[in-house]
């Protein structure tokens, strides 16, 4: 059975997480879209075993955290806009299989959302198969701790390469991943300034840009990195 972490927020185990469904409901009413990811890189071993299996994870998280109907909804009756793959750990097998299974739900009349955060080195180990379904809508990539590929003052070509390389994928936008302040990864943090003079310029003119993703709100609630760009993405 998935488990579902909250990052200390709540105890699923005793149903203590139902009351965050108000909070949803209420960034929902703001037009804000909430996915609820799945995998992660901090420890746990997780994989699909086989189409099979694909189907019954799509049908759990369908009827727990989506459209669907459970008696055991750790967020109760709040429905999350989607799923996102953050896929650090285990094989690449059978991912591609969830995201056609998930998008499958499309046809209940309640749209499903599929994102994903892969590293940026291209293509990703882990998620790069499913990523080549042309089922997701945004692909927030991790130009972080990826030194060969992530932007640095000297090493401006191979950053450029890997951005245009994820914006040949068929996925509807692609999102510059970072770290929003400099202890919130182990490398890769870009000072707002230069992100606004000399990324931005490179990067915006691409047909699938979509923004900036920043890991994490805890540390954007620190730097206030999100408001100094903000007019700037």
């Amino acid at each position: 059975m998935p488990v579902l972490n909250l990052a200390g927020h709540c105890d699923p185990a005793s149903n203590g997480c139902m009351g965050l469904g108000s909070d949803i409901k209420s960034c929902q009413a703001r037009g804000v879209k909430l996915m609820l990811s799945i995998g992660g890189g901090w420890g746990g071993n997780y994989s699909i075993a086989s189409k099979n299996d694909a189907s019954q994870v799509g049908m759990y998280l369908w009827n727990n955290f989506l459209g669907g109907r459970s008696s055991s909804r750790p967020l109760g009756d709040a429905v999350l806009d989607g799923i996102d793959f953050d896929i650090e750990g285990g094989t690449g097998r059978h991912w591609d299989d969830l995201a056609r299974f998930l998008s499958g739900y499309n046809n209940s009349g309640k749209r499903v959302y599929l994102t994903a955060a892969p590293q940026c080195p291209f293509p990703d180990a882990l998620v790069g198969r499913a990523l080549q379904t042309g089922l997701f809508d945004y692909v927030w990539v991790q130009f972080y701790n990826n030194p060969p590929c992530q932007y640095s003052s000297d090493n401006v070509s191979d950053f450029e390469e890997a951005w245009k390389q994820w914006n040949s994928i068929p996925a509807t936008k692609i999102f510059l991943g970072l770290p929003a302040a400099p202890d919130a990864t182990g490398s890769g943090y870009i000072p707002p300034g230069d992100l606004i003079s000399q990324v931005l310029p490179t990067i915006k003119g691409s047909s699938k840009y979509g923004g900036v993703m920043l890991w994490s709100k805890y540390y954007d609630d620190k730097t206030g990195y999100s408001s100094s760009i903000k007019k700037y993405v």
